[in-house]
């Protein structure tokens, strides 16, 4: 793919000397939901860069319809973009596409972060046939199912603003189709389980208590899949905030980060 990628990278110049740190969006979204971790690395002796997939934010070229693709596209990005091995972190549709990087191009991926990851992520019919037919809807129930309750009565982590309501302007940015093609590829990745599999590499799980999209619980088979990674999966559950951690938990989603890359 010949298509220009955006990337942010927090204001900050790559450094050579210093170790890299790629955060993966998901469905519908773009780099911006990675935008204060990427500031904080970037600051704190990491090129961190958050890239805009193909076909989304300010990239260009169609969105890439699986997630075998998109990790495929992503190994190779990161192979012209950095020098040593980085460590990977995605949420949502990105942790898959981590998840399937690390798998296919070990050498490539140093750590693994997958924040809101359950194998397999099957998306609800309703919301998948809505992606089509009503955007508005599905946009809504998208916002219905990432947010913990008292996100969605007012409550937020940014005083003044909705946090459902900047979720639903970014899931309105994307591009025709785009969200439709994230959430099929979500649904049609069933390799999870032999990808985990392979993982060898240090490996973090984190986790949301109110998450309905992908519940603390329904990471167990992810965490017997990862039995091979040296010392267990690190896992961790962050309380109250629903599957939209990046901003109704910045600071415990940092920090939990933080630990994790400070630690392996």
């Amino acid at each position: 793919m010949n298509a220009t990628i955006y990337a942010y990278t927090g204001g900050r110049a790559p450094d050579d000397t210093q170790p890299t740190i790629v955060f993966v969006h998901g469905a519908g979204h773009d780099h911006s939901v990675w935008n204060l971790p990427v500031r904080y690395f970037s600051r704190h002796g990491f090129n961190a860069v958050a890239p805009d997939l193909p076909g989304h934010g300010r990239s260009g070229g169609p969105p890439l319809d699986s997630i075998e693709s998109i990790a495929g596209w992503l190994a190779d990005w990161i192979a012209r973009t950095s020098i040593a091995p980085v460590t990977l972190v995605g949420h949502s549709m990105g942790a898959l596409v981590a998840l399937r990087t690390a798998a296919i191009a070990p050498a490539r991926v140093a750590r693994l972060v997958l924040v809101g990851c359950v194998i397999p992520m099957p998306v609800a019919a309703p919301l998948l046939e809505a992606t089509l037919s009503d955007p508005d809807r599905a946009h809504a129930l998208i916002n219905q199912w990432s947010f913990a309750p008292a996100n969605q009565l007012g409550a937020s982590a940014l005083p003044g603003f909705s946090l459902p309501g900047i979720n639903r302007r970014l899931l309105e940015r994307a591009g025709a189709g785009v969200l439709h093609t994230d959430m099929a590829a979500c649904n049609a990745y069933h390799d999870g389980e032999s990808d985990a599999a392979r993982i060898a590499c240090p490996t973090a799980l984190i986790s949301a208590e109110r998450d309905q999209m992908t519940p603390p619980k329904a990471t167990l088979p992810l965490q017997a899949a990862l039995a091979k990674v040296p010392g267990g999966a690190h896992i961790t559950v962050l309380p109250s905030a629903g599957h939209a951690m990046m901003s109704e938990a910045p600071d415990a989603l940092l920090d939990a980060l933080r630990r994790f890359v400070a630690t392996t």
